[in-house]
């Protein structure tokens, strides 16, 4: 049977009814799936029908009556449309009559994937036809698949003016490393196709596409930039651009209120790398093709400078054109390495075999939990909910602990794997689950009820039975078996059923592929896996997921509550002291020094324990396979829990330890200035290195006085520079301007004082330092540095932090006072 990986679906209206086309990268090459006649359909409550009869007089439809029901258990009735337009009308008219409406914004060609569990690779089989260049199946049947595709890829890259005019194009890939570039011809060392003017090069490019007929294009900023620019130039030109397969145009569509905007390529895939790295979850202080090739190749641009860059491709296009074609080329290997070494797109790929999500669709955690749960509601036929009307009520955080602040010796890190994912199988936390749970404790206190009369039970043991969560349960107490509830308690009211869902087992699923894929050390996969568990609880608590309830995500993070302070309990028990907390964490102080062997095999006992107690606490109490794995992460030789800035309490998410590993030693940062953005490069190595020498016992005070001396002497300038976001256009800081808005200001001024075009109006990045005339940027500066400022604003909080706890005071260091107690 032909297989297939999907690159784009479209549906639409033609004669009459509908048409699905979905392409499909294959072994045999580009494959077109065309499916007609396939009906949009929404739901609607069976008691409404008389009015939606009403309501629907000019709208053709089919109404069935499935045996569906509602999550408030009203029976449904399903709705099917000859047309997608017919099925937006009839949405639209009953939406205007204030008749509720369900499961009717999913696009036709997603939700036909949906239900027949496909994901991204596809078994298909139908009346097949060659076409020009690719394969068309009609009369199709398809079901999922897995699949390994080998995807065709090509880099692309545009050079232009500061105002947009096209100078060439970049192309890198499979079967091609070369340039198109406006100009006459001349000898080069890189591949130049030459063209007359921009309308030839916009030709030149469609004719390259159709003929190297990629399944992938990768680039930079790729689709907001590249290809709005390009498509941008075409429409000035009176031009199409076909860069689809079978000769189709490329469309663009704007985003909502000017965000990013949106590229279809029938037939072909458009990956930005900045989206699919954040969907990977990399971080970077900057996601300049600069700044990231520089960090994970070792290589980059010769500038990062937009000025100087821009001006130096305007100079190179009149009077050194290869060196511009080199440079473009370069930019397109760039691209091209980043996706290589990160593997983005196994990953991407692995995404969208789990999730049914596209190859290129940003974030999308609702939309994947949707098509993972869906098609299996349907199956016990209950129809989905609507989006909450009030956009959901905030639900609890996780939690975390106060802190015991100090500098101490031999902390233990004890971390449960997967917290959140691992309640959810337990305790079995399921959104059709809380509505049978319900139903069944609804029915199982009546019982307990007639139970109870007829044995007079005393009046303790009956509430036990019902709730769940007497006294004699906290305290580990065993339950008899009979007064197990049939339906597992959770928080604010929610009760799941015990054998009636599916999220628990969509996690178990994904679990052990997790596992396999560790074992493989396929990290893409890993990876891919670990985000789409860890956002069930957030898809769950969020009210733009139509399965959001409060109770769901209130008995996900309650529970993490419950077990976080449980599990502190019992080790407090053991004879060790809990110093902190946080989400799934727990930081364990051992006394009595311990080598770092007998500290190692502490972490691991204290994990064992705690596992065991906790299986048989959840078997006795609520008869629950338990779940929860916790594992010995971490130890520090040195560790620090700091104050709040200005209190003596513990400070929460923040700290600091070494990890020492044989001859390799490590410092990690947890919320501290080495990790901020925000802060200047003086105070992260300020910080590292004060720690380090805290940490390994050494007596800092000299270091913080030469660093201090250093700074006013102006020998550390270099380091002093803050980078930081504008998040807002310029014009939009009114009431709150901060220093970095005041100095992109100062920035703009100065450039149109040199007839430049504003650089900071639209938000972006501004490097600037603090002077006596205050923040001013790094390239306009013109007032003396103001030295006191980084002493007291970057080297002085990071010193706070640490020195009381070996009793020195960072004013006293740096300006020879005496202590409050000294003498002379």
């Amino acid at each position: 049977m032909p297989q297939g990986f999907l690159l784009s679906r479209h549906s639409f209206d033609q004669r009459g009814s509908t048409c699905i086309h979905y392409w499909l990268a294959s072994p045999e090459g580009p494959v077109k799936l065309v499916i007609e006649g396939e009906r949009p359909v929404f739901m609607v409550r069976v008691a409404d029908r008389a009015q939606v009869t009403e309501v629907l007089a000019g709208v053709p439809y089919d109404w069935q009556q499935l045996g569906f029901q509602t999550f408030s258990r009203e029976q449904a009735a399903m709705l099917y449309f000859p047309t997608i337009d017919a099925h937006r009308r009839a949405h639209a008219l009953l939406q205007t009559r204030g008749i509720e409406v369900f499961e009717a914004d999913f696009r036709l060609h997603d939700r036909y994937l949906m239900e027949r569990f496909a994901r991204g690779g596809l078994y298909f089989e139908g009346v097949a036809r060659a076409r020009d260049g690719y394969m068309e199946y009609r009369q199709v049947r398809l079901r999922g698949a897995e699949v390994q595709p080998q995807f065709k890829v090509v880099s692309l890259d545009v050079e232009c003016s500061g105002r947009g005019e096209l100078y060439s194009v970049g192309l890198y890939g499979h079967g091609v490393e070369e340039v198109l570039m406006v100009g006459e011809p001349e000898s080069a060392e890189t591949t130049i196709h030459w063209v007359d003017d921009e309308r030839a090069l916009l030709k030149a490019l469609e004719a390259r596409i159709q003929c190297l007929d990629p399944d992938i294009i990768i680039g930079w900023s790729v689709v907001d930039f590249d290809f709005r620019l390009l498509l941008k130039r075409a429409a000035r030109h009176g031009l199409r651009l076909k860069l689809g397969r079978g000769g189709t145009d490329a469309r663009w569509r704007d985003g909502r209120e000017g965000n990013q905007g949106f590229v279809t390529l029938p037939g072909r895939v458009v990956l930005d790398g900045i989206d699919g790295l954040k969907n990977a979850t990399y971080n970077f202080e900057s996601f300049s093709l600069e700044f990231v090739a520089q960090t994970l190749l070792g290589r980059g641009k010769d500038t990062e400078d937009v000025d100087n860059r821009l001006a130096a491709i305007e100079q190179d296009f009149l009077h050194n054109k290869p060196k511009l074609a080199a440079y473009n080329l370069e930019d397109c290997r760039l691209v091209w390495d980043i996706f290589q070494h990160t593997r983005l797109l196994d990953y991407l790929r692995l995404r969208a075999q789990l999730t049914g999500l596209e190859l290129d669709r940003s974030g999308g955690s609702v939309a994947a939990f949707t098509n993972l749960y869906l098609p299996r509601l349907h199956r016990s036929r209950y129809v989905a909910p609507n989006l909450p009307a009030d956009g959901g009520l905030a639900s609890p955080g996780g939690y975390v602990m106060d802190s015991r602040p100090g500098l101490y010796d031999n902390v233990l890190v004890l971390d449960f794997k997967s917290l959140y994912p691992s309640i959810i199988r337990t305790f079995k936390i399921d959104p059709m689950g809380l509505v049978e749970g319900l139903a069944e404790e609804g029915e199982s206190t009546q019982e307990a009820r007639r139970k109870e009369k007829q044995e007079n039970r005393p009046e303790g043991l009956r509430k036990e039975w019902r709730e769940g969560e007497s006294e004699a349960r906290r305290e580990g107490a065993r339950v008899e078996e009979d007064t197990i509830p049939k339906s597992i308690p959770g928080f604010r009211g929610a009760r799941f059923s015990r054998d009636k869902h599916f999220l628990p087992d969509i996690i178990t699923n994904l679990w052990a592929q997790r596992d396999i894929a560790k074992q493989e050390r396929d990290a893409a996969r890993s990876q891919a896996i670990k985000i789409i568990m860890n956002s069930f609880y957030g898809v769950l608590g969020s009210g733009g997921c139509r399965f959001y309830d409060t109770r769901l995500a209130s008995s996900i993070t309650l529970r993490g509550h419950e077990i976080m302070q449980q599990t502190a309990r019992w080790v407090e028990e053991l004879g060790h002291q809990v110093i902190y907390g946080d989400t799934d964490s727990t930081f364990v102080w051992l006394s009595g020094r311990p080598s770092p062997e007998e500290a190692d095999i502490i972490g691991r006992n204290l994990a064992s324990e705690i596992n065991r107690r906790w299986q048989n606490k959840l078997k006795d109490e609520l008869a629950l396979e338990c779940e929860l794995e916790l594992e010995f992460e971490t130890h520090y030789q040195r560790f620090l829990m700091p104050t709040i800035r200005g209190s003596e309490a513990g400070s929460k998410k923040r700290y600091a330890g070494l990890v020492v590993n044989g001859d390799d030693e490590k410092l990690v940062f947890k919320g501290l200035e080495t990790v901020r953005s925000d802060w200047t490069a003086l105070a992260r190595e300020f910080q590292r290195q004060l720690y380090g020498m805290v940490f390994k016992g050494v007596d800092p005070s000299e270091y913080i006085r030469e660093t201090v001396q250093k700074t006013r002497a102006g020998e550390m300038d270099e380091q002093l520079v803050y980078r930081k976001r504008l998040r807002r256009k310029l014009d939009q800081y009114v009431k709150n301007v901060p220093p970095h808005v005041r100095a992109a200001r100062l920035a703009d001024e100065h450039r149109r004082q040199q007839g430049l075009a504003p650089r900071y109006q639209n938000k972006g990045w501004i490097r600037y330092v603090i002077t006596l005339n205050g923040p001013e940027p790094v390239e306009y500066r013109q007032a003396p540095m103001d030295y006191q400022h980084y002493i007291d604003r970057q080297l002085k909080p990071v010193a706070d932090a640490i020195l009381p706890f070996i009793a020195l005071d960072f004013d006293t260091l740096v300006d020879g006072q005496l202590g409050l107690f000294g003498v002379s």
